[in-house]
C-alpha cells in the first residue's frame, strides 16, 4: 500500500548479494543501514564466487509492550505473551514480538485453538488469511499496524509459517516475521533456540543463542537484471 517498513530480513539478504556480486563491497560482512538500525550481513560464497546465502545479525528482539507497541491494557514494561486477542468473534492467543516492526504470532495446531464448529485445530493451510490478516493488521492492541504470523511447530527444530505483511497482505516469505516466530516459540518453550521456519516460498533457518541476537541464514537470488532509464 506505498507504506514504509523499519526492516526487511529477506530484502537486506538480497541487497547484499547485490553490493557484494557487483563488487561494490569486497567484505564478507556487509553493514546496512535500514530503518530498524544498522543490520551486519555476512555473506556465504558459491563456486563461481557469487553469494549464495547470507546470515542476517538481526539484533535482539524487543519485547517490551510499550516498544512494539502493543497497547492490550497490560504493563507497557513487560512482554505480552500469549496474550488474548479477539477477532472475527474468535478468541486467539498470541505473542507479540518486534524485529524492529511489529509481529503478532498466533500458533494454531494445539488444543484451544478450533475455529468455531470445529473440534480439531484449523490446518494453516486451510486458515482464510484473506479474511483474518486485515483484522490482525490493524487490531486496536496495534497502534502501528502489526505484521501477523500463524504458525504450526512440527518439532522442537522445524515450524510452519503463513504470514499476512503489513500493508502488503499476505507474502510467501517474511525474513523478520520468521524471526518473531522462533523467538515466540522459544518464550513459550515450544521450540529449541534454532529451528528451521518452513515458508511458502522456502526455508529459513534461524537462531537466538544466548537471548541476545537473533541471526537468520537463507538463500538470495538473482532472478533478472534490467537497466532503469529515466526519461
Amino acid at each position: 500500500d506505498g507504506s514504509r517498513a523499519e526492516m526487511c530480513g529477506n530484502g537486506i539478504r538480497c541487497v547484499a548479494k547485490l553490493v557484494h556480486d557487483r563488487g561494490i563491497v569486497r567484505s564478507p560482512e556487509v553493514r546496512i543501514e535500514t530503518d530498524a538500525g544498522l543490520k551486519t550481513v555476512r555473506v556465504f560464497l558459491r563456486p563461481d564466487g557469487l553469494v549464495g546465502e547470507a546470515e542476517v545479525d538481526m539484533g535482539p528482539p524487543i519485547l517490551e509492550r510499550g516498544r512494539i507497541p502493543f497497547r492490550d491494557g497490560g504493563d507497557p514494561a513487560k512482554p505480552a505473551i500469549q496474550v488474548p486477542i479477539e477477532v472475527l468473534g474468535r478468541t486467539f492467543l498470541l505473542t507479540a514480538v518486534s524485529m524492529g516492526n511489529p509481529h503478532a504470532v498466533v500458533r494454531l495446531d494445539v488444543e484451544g485453538s478450533p475455529p468455531p464448529g470445529r473440534d480439531a485445530p484449523l490446518p494453516l493451510a486451510e486458515v482464510p488469511l484473506a479474511e483474518w490478516g486485515p483484522r490482525f493488521e490493524r487490531h486496536p492492541f496495534f497502534p502501528d499496524r502489526t505484521n501477523v504470523e500463524l504458525i504450526a511447530v512440527r518439532s522442537r527444530r522445524e515450524i510452519d509459517f503463513r504470514v499476512w505483511e503489513r500493508g502488503s497482505g499476505e507474502t510467501l516469505a517474511c525474513g523478520t516475521g520468521a524471526c518473531a516466530a522462533l523467538v515466540a516459540c522459544v518464550l513459550n518453550g515450544w521450540c529449541d533456540r534454532e529451528a528451521t521456519v518452513h515458508l511458502r516460498g522456502g526455508d529459513l533457518r534461524v537462531r537466538w543463542p544466548d537471548g541476545g541476537s537473533v541471526l537468520m541464514t537463507g538463500p538470495a537470488v538473482e532472478v533478472y537484471g534490467g537497466e532503469w532509464r529515466d526519461r
